[in-house]
């Protein structure tokens, strides 16, 4: 009697087992890792593989889930363990490629991908879901500042996939929405329209998956179309409810809004529908910050770096460090704006994020080349054009305001590149932040460019000089006589609006050419610079200058000219 109620037992703890590894399905773990619920997932995956140790596409989501946490190695246990398992299952061969990646073994990624592909290659062609983690691999882990993988590979294999006839609406979905994203990487603010056309797609293979809701939203916020945005937020949460990444979006956002009850209660919903982990208080204390309690953030967000052991996701210690600066304690904040970018992915630090570091470090004596580093990473790394303006426009104040004009010069030089239509201002303010950087040839650059995109406006030929004058000291093979002769060229334009351009160009010329001892020259240039001028006591010195040289013998040196300026214009 005692045998069979242990028996029974055995069969009933046997069944129940069962029964909760089917409730939970493989579906069901990879939609906890979509909606950022990894422990969830992981949870889900481990014990899917307790029940069947062959499971290969719960051994390939298993390692998505480390690699989510950013646990490369953990990734590449779990893969290198089944591909063994598996006899290397092609699934789990693009699992070990995206390790492959992460790792920047461009090559071998590469030939594992084709081979998976390869080995899944069936008589009606390419496996669809094959090709989808190849791309998905791919995309995820490219980023515009390493660009680690073919990016356009990606998109070769997601559009291969997406022509195939799938009865699986959520992978369907997920092939277009992959595609859309591998398309915004490929081309930062171009491929847009074709992202959309794409995340449209996944909509209508599947309403249920709200990833590509997400994405469509992202999309509207790079644009900052905010109504399609927050449309698009609630568009993913009707299609699940749990969805926990579209409540951060739109806490953040009504955050940013400074609409803090709205902000809570959308925070109060990620939490609930996010995995029991500490760093799900970090919208709460990030609402602390936008009410500007940044004490109380401060100690919120610290506390969650405590219950990690430190292992604290980036954007935590942004939160500190940006507390700090706006309490004024740029020192306090240094170590964690350093921290930060320590953690943080490339594709998560943006141009805002230099701005931060800019700030802590221009306060910082003795930093400016390292500032000027921090905004050259900034532009580097940001793929915002707005963000990269803004980044610079701050860079080119902060220099000259400190006096530090050819740094001024290198940030809006650096302007110059960036602005799809730079202006005239644009041109005019790099050449004369090096002109007052005495970075002569610099500015003499700028300006020898200025005349060739504006070449009926005065500046660029009169600032031309202004450096070709300091740059030949010497006067010999002179640059600045050619200058001087173009400047007059351009006069004649308006030789009454122009006066003291040809008075400053003339008498440069007259100054140059009685040091090589040309008395014709210096008569013709005299005669120029008294043309240029109706001040009488002017007219009659420089008539006196003429008649003593026109009575010297023509060999003979010529004196140097009283009276005459020489003006390089005002900062």
């Amino acid at each position: 009697m005692n045998k069979m109620k242990i028996t029974l037992s055995f069969l009933t703890a046997g069944l129940l087992a069962v029964m909760s590894v089917n409730a939970q399905s493989l579906q069901d773990g990879v939609k906890d890792l979509y909606a950022e619920r990894t422990q969830s997932a992981k949870a889900i995956f481990e014990k899917l593989l307790a029940s069947n140790p062959n499971n290969n596409e719960a051994t390939y989501w298993l390692g998505q889930t480390y690699l989510a946490n950013d646990d490369v190695e953990g990734a590449k246990a779990v893969y290198d363990k089944g591909l063994t398992a598996s006899n290397n299952a092609p699934l789990i061969v693009v699992g070990r490629g995206q390790v492959d990646l992460e790792e920047s073994k461009i090559a071998e990624a590469r030939q594992r991908f084709e081979a998976a592909i390869t080995a899944s290659r069936g008589k009606k062609g390419d496996d669809p879901q094959i090709l989808n983690a190849v791309g998905r691999a791919i995309t995820n882990v490219y980023d515009e500042k390493e660009k680690k993988g073919d990016i356009n590979f990606a998109i070769e294999k997601l559009e291969a996939a997406s022509q195939e006839k799938i009865k699986d609406k959520w992978l369907q979905a997920d092939i277009y929405t992959n595609l859309g994203n591998a398309l915004r990487k490929a081309k930062p603010g171009e491929n847009g329209g074709k992202a959309f056309e794409n995340y449209q797609k996944a909509n209508q293979a599947d309403p249920g998956y709200p990833y590509a809701y997400l994405r469509t939203a992202q999309l509207f916020e790079s644009q900052k179309n905010w109504d399609l945005f927050e449309q698009n937020l609630n568009k993913a949460i009707e299609a699940d409810p749990t969805y926990a990444p579209a409540y951060y979006q739109l806490s953040y956002y009504k955050m940013g809004r400074l609409d803090l009850a709205a902000a809570k209660a959308f925070a109060q919903k990620y939490k609930e529908h996010s995995d029991n982990d500490p760093q799900n208080s970090y919208l709460e204390y990030s609402i602390d910050w936008a009410a500007k309690n940044f004490d109380q953030a401060i100690t919120g967000a610290k506390s969650i770096i405590a219950q990690t052991g430190g292992k604290a996701k980036a954007r935590v210690y942004k939160l500190i460090a940006d507390a700090y600066v706006q309490k004024k304690d740029t020192a306090a904040a240094r170590e964690y704006v350093d921290e930060y970018f320590k953690r943080a992915r490339p594709d998560e630090i943006t141009a805002l994020d230099y701005k931060l570091k800019a700030d802590v470090y221009s306060a910082i004596p003795g930093q400016e080349q390292a500032l000027y580093a921090i905004y050259m990473e900034g532009v580097n790394a940001d793929t915002s054009l707005d963000n990269k303006i803004r980044l610079l426009d701050q860079g080119a104040e902060f220099f000259k305001n400190k006096g530090l004009r050819e740094l001024e010069g290198d940030i809006t030089a650096e302007l110059l590149k960036v602005k799809p239509k730079p202006t005239i201002n644009d041109w005019f303010d790099a050449g004369r932040a090096y002109y007052f950087g005495k970075a002569y040839t610099k500015s003499y650059d700028i300006f020898s460019q200025f005349v060739k995109i504006y070449p009926d406006s005065i500046y660029g030929y009169e600032w031309k000089l202004n450096n070709a004058k300091l740059i030949d000291t010497v006067k010999k093979d002179s640059i600045a006589v050619p200058d001087a002769v173009a400047l007059l060229e351009f006069t004649k334009r308006d030789s009454v609006r122009y006066a003291p351009q040809i008075s400053s160009a003339a008498y440069y010329l007259v100054t140059y050419y009685a040091a090589k001892n040309e008395r014709d020259k210096v008569i013709e240039y005299l005669e120029v610079m008294k043309s240029a001028t109706t001040n009488p006591d002017q007219i009659k010195q420089i008539q006196s200058n003429i008649d003593a040289l026109t009575k010297q013998p023509a060999q003979q040196p010529a004196t140097r000219p009283r009276g005459g300026t020489s003006a390089a214009g005002s900062k």
